[in-house]
């Protein structure tokens, strides 16, 4: 009858297009509903992360290099992520107390945030202070001293931070101050968006993540440009992109690589070494033709002879490495051992 009233059942097998079963449920499955954010809209696409990626891999290698010569140990750094957040987001992630430096951005009144983790702050002092970096993570604030000490990583992230970022967004980045508590940290609204890299570093047993925090409002000319870039790459002529690919080639060239030596190891008596002031001499009974490893930053690539050359300390390469996987007993760092 026409007067009848429709169930809700009806009205489900009548929007399913009539099958009794099951109709609306696998409808309903169908549909791709994604979550949407209107205050935190997600702005990194798949092709700018890869590149971001690609980026932020040459910071973990040279920051790696950087490293091992610092400490004289062995350290792993690896890249985890790059991934966008809102800051609030970012200051829960921290710990309590953190170790949190905030640089500025110079020229643009923004700021970011650089916070090295407790296990890999409390490995840095130790080893900085002539330790074996095996002590358990500090659980306070760090004092003055330390964080000092610990600032010099914080320093050498900007420096790197700029160089990743000069071909998209140039930037001036100078670490200002240090904050321990998460809830204090404000650079940013707290519902703004940041990029944050994970940065991994471990060593041993110990395992910790360094994070860099930059604000998006300094980054909208990558985010808005690299598909503008990319597009006016494609409409270039062959000449054009030949052009380029020398320009590319010409600054590959000019990329400076960090090339370190250092003697064979030697043992000095703890009466010897209590004995040394400034201006000793130390016998090292290393033949004068020893041989030593160049590593253009953490590879092994050439075996050379240390000699002078006008009053300088220099190496002549005589071969290179027959295979990365040869071990020599040798350490990275500068050759300035007496012979």
């Amino acid at each position: 009858m026409a007067s009848e009233t429709l169930s809700q059942t009806d009205i489900d097998r009548l929007l399913g297009g009539g099958s009794p079963g099951g109709a609306p449920a696998a409808a309903a499955a169908a549909l791709d509903v994604q979550v949407y954010d209107f205050r935190r809209p997600h702005r990194v696409s798949k092709e700018r992360l890869r590149t971001l990626e690609a980026m932020y891999e040459r910071l973990v290698k040279a920051l790696e290099a950087w490293l091992i010569s610092r400490v004289r140990g062995q350290i792993e750094v690896r890249l985890q992520s790059v991934e966008q957040f809102s800051f609030g987001e970012f200051t829960l992630s921290l710990p309590m107390p953190c170790s949190s430096f905030i640089f500025d951005i110079v020229g643009t009144g923004q700021r970011g945030v650089i916070d090295v983790g407790p296990e890999f702050s409390t490995y840095l002092i130790d080893r900085l202070f002539g330790g074996e970096g095996n002590g358990s993570a500090l659980t306070r604030a760090l004092t003055p001293i330390e964080r000092m000490a610990v600032r010099g990583v914080a320093d050498k992230l900007t420096s790197l931070l700029q160089e990743i970022w000069q071909d998209h967004v140039p930037m001036d980045l100078q670490v200002t101050g240090f904050e321990s508590s998460p809830e204090i940290l404000q650079v940013v609204n707290r519902e703004d968006p940041v990029l944050v890299a994970n940065v991994e570093f471990s060593s041993g047993n110990v395992s910790s993540l360094v994070l860099l925090c930059l604000p998006f409002s300094v980054l909208d000319k990558f985010f808005t440009s690299s598909g503008q870039q990319r597009l006016a790459l494609l409409a270039t002529n062959e000449q054009e992109r030949e052009v380029t690919r020398q320009r590319s080639e010409a600054a590959l060239r000019a990329t400076r690589v960090p090339l370190t030596a250092r003697l064979p190891d030697f043992q000095l008596s703890m009466r010897e070494l209590a004995h040394l002031s400034e201006g000793s001499i130390i016998p090292t009974g290393i033949p004068r033709d020893a041989r030593v490893i160049l590593r253009a930053g953490t590879q092994e690539r050439f075996i050379g002879h240390p000699g002078r050359v006008n009053g300088n300390l220099a190496v002549r390469v005589v071969d290179a490495v027959p295979s990365l996987a040869a071990t020599v007993p040798v350490s990275v760092s500068d050759s300035r051992t007496s012979a």
